[in-house]
């Protein structure tokens, strides 16, 4: 079945490390708020969210759209139709 193909190793591993990278950049947003002159933070802020554009087209590539509404591209057939979707794993 393609959606056992679709769970391997892989695909758990890219959407651990998607989850990672968000919790590092809501971490630093927050910090951020309070801190908003830490040009270090700031500077690993952009380096995370790029790092994290990069993972997040890898992953839309491999395995289908992560978000919908216009913030992820869907290949033809129509690709949210299929499941599991990132957030039911």
């Amino acid at each position: 079945m393609e959606t056992e193909n679709r769970l391997d190793e892989r695909y758990y591993q890219m959407l651990e490390q998607l989850q990672t990278l968000d919790f590092a950049l809501v971490e630093l947003s927050l910090y951020l708020n309070t801190h908003p002159t830490d040009a270090n933070a700031i500077k690993q802020f952009n380096q995370l969210a790029q790092e994290r554009m990069q993972c997040a087209y890898q992953f839309e590539q491999a395995y289908g759209p992560l978000m919908q509404f216009g913030h992820s591209f869907s290949k033809y057939p129509w690709q949210w139709v299929e499941s599991p979707w990132p957030w039911q794993v």
